[in-house]
């Protein structure tokens, strides 16, 4: 069964995104000092070069830890990878968020370690359906974050935009493939949103009296389409 919740965005950077606050709360919560986080590092997982220092820069947003380093603080503060990194967006970070290594996934979705590699270097997910669902059980995706990693959002964007602007029934299943919901849940979400957005352009016909920024809020509406459209199927009963 596919979970639908919404994660909060975390912030955008080309690393695992760390969580530098979350790393200095679960250091103050230990009573532990960055000279005894970087000394708990260089003996129990052989990384000489990390000194007190370091761990500070990486509590201040000033450094960031990847791979072994994030692995190793999180041994450290006693706490599992994904504690240390806000919303993962890449495949690789979902990874990274689960403490896993690349051979874990690749065995588990029955992929070559290469091949894998491949697409999670370029972020371009080209496994079959069998090895898709296998990816998101092996690295707990919700639906969104499955979409996401798997390169289905922009495609997702214009099938809701096409949606919501024309007739919404021609898409339920296209959008259906892209985004596996229950076909009941997607035929009333769709038409909410469809409503939502007629309103607001109605709206706009009324009170912009035909000024240049008059369909503002219908431009806004669409730029944000996928969200309102999760948003949507968290709140469905």
């Amino acid at each position: 069964m596919w979970r639908v919740r919404r994660p909060s965005p975390g912030p955008s950077q080309s690393g695992p995104p760390f969580n530098a606050l979350a790393a200095r709360r679960l250091r103050a919560a230990l009573n532990m000092g960055p000279e005894h986080v970087a000394h708990g590092i260089r003996v129990s997982y052989g990384l000489p070069y990390v000194s007190p220092d370091l761990v500070i820069a990486w509590e201040r947003g000033t450094a960031l830890p990847e791979g072994p380093e994030l692995t190793a603080l999180a041994g450290v503060l006693w706490c599992s990878p994904g504690e240390l990194i806000g919303r993962p967006q890449s495949l690789r970070e979902h990874r990274v968020a689960r403490g896993l290594a690349p051979e874990d996934v690749a065995r588990a979705v029955g992929l070559g370690l290469p091949a894998y590699l491949r697409m999670e270097e370029s972020d371009d997910w080209r496994g079959t359906d069998r090895q898709s669902a296998q990816l998101a059980d092996v690295l707990g995706l919700t639906l969104p974050d499955f979409v996401t990693v798997t390169g289905r959002e922009e495609k997702l964007a214009d099938l809701l935009t096409s949606a919501v602007t024309t007739r919404w029934q021609g898409c339920v299943r296209p959008i259906a493939k892209l985004a596996p919901l229950d076909r009941r849940v997607l035929e009333n979400v769709l038409q909410v949103l469809h409503q939502d957005y007629q309103g607001r352009m109605a709206a706009t016909l009324s009170w912009g009296g035909g000024a240049p920024d008059s369909s503002a809020g219908g431009r806004d509406f669409l730029d944000r389409i996928v969200d309102h459209f999760w948003t949507a199927v968290e709140k469905h009963p």
